[in-house]
C-alpha cells in the first residue's frame, strides 16, 4: 500500500476544507467570540458539550479557558460537561443517555452563561437536550457542526457548519476554529492582565 499517497491525500483534503472555512466561517466565529467575551466580562461562564471527538474538544477548550491558551491572563470560567464519569453514568442510567448534559445544564447554567454545543452532524440527542435546557435558563447558545448542521443549526442562536460531511475533516476544523476562538478571548483579556495593580 502506498501510505505516502494516502497521507498526502488526507492532508490536502484537510487543507481544502479549511480554505472553505476561511471563506465562509470567519464572520460567524467573530460573532461567537463577541458573545463569549461579553459573557465572561459579565461574570458568566462558558459551558461546552459534545460526544466522542467533540467531547475531547469540549474538554480541551475548557482547559484552555481555565488554564491559558498562549498568553498569561487570569483564569476564565469554563466547564466541559463530559468529564464526570460518575455523574454521566448515573444520569444515563436513571434518566437516559439523552439527558446526561441537560441535567448538568439545569444544575449549573444561568442566564449569564454561554453553552457551546459541538456535534459533527448536528443530530446528537443529548447535545440538543442540553441546548433546550440552556435556553430554558436564559443562557445564550452557540453551535459547531458540519454539513447542513442537522437539528442543531436551527436550535441554537448561532451555528457554524463546516462545509463537509466527512467527520474527520469537520472535527479538524472544529478544533482549529475553537483555537481561533481562544486566541480572540486571550486578546480580549490580555491588556487588563498586564495592567499594574492600582
Amino acid at each position: 500500500m502506498q501510505y505516502r499517497s494516502v497521507i498526502e491525500f488526507e492532508l490536502r483534503e484537510s487543507l481544502r476544507v479549511k480554505e472553505a472555512v476561511i471563506r465562509s466561517g470567519v464572520a460567524a466565529l467573530a460573532d461567537m467570540a463577541e458573545i463569549v467575551v461579553a459573557a465572561l466580562n459579565d461574570g458568566g461562564k462558558i459551558v461546552l458539550c459534545g460526544n466522542g471527538g467533540s467531547a475531547a474538544d469540549a474538554q480541551h477548550i475548557a482547559a484552555e479557558f481555565v488554564g491559558r491558551f498562549r498568553r498569561k491572563r487570569r483564569p476564565l470560567a469554563a466547564i466541559a460537561l463530559t468529564t464526570d464519569s460518575s455523574l454521566i453514568t448515573a444520569v444515563g442510567n436513571d434518566y437516559g443517555f439523552e439527558f446526561i448534559f441537560a441535567r448538568q445544564v439545569e444544575a449549573l447554567v444561568t442566564r449569564h452563561d454561554v453553552l457551546i454545543a459541538i456535534s459533527t452532524g448536528g443530530g446528537s440527542s443529548n447535545v440538543l437536550e442540553a441546548v433546550r435546557a440552556a435556553q430554558d435558563r436564559g443562557a445564550r447558545t452557540l453551535g459547531l457542526s458540519g454539513g447542513d448542521g442537522g437539528q442543531l443549526r436551527a436550535l441554537v442562536e448561532l451555528c457554524y457548519c463546516v462545509p463537509s460531511d466527512n467527520t474527520a475533516r469537520v472535527q479538524e476544523c472544529h478544533i482549529a476554529l475553537l483555537h481561533a476562538l481562544c486566541e480572540c478571548v486571550d486578546a480580549a483579556f490580555k491588556k487588563r492582565s498586564e495592567d499594574p495593580p492600582s
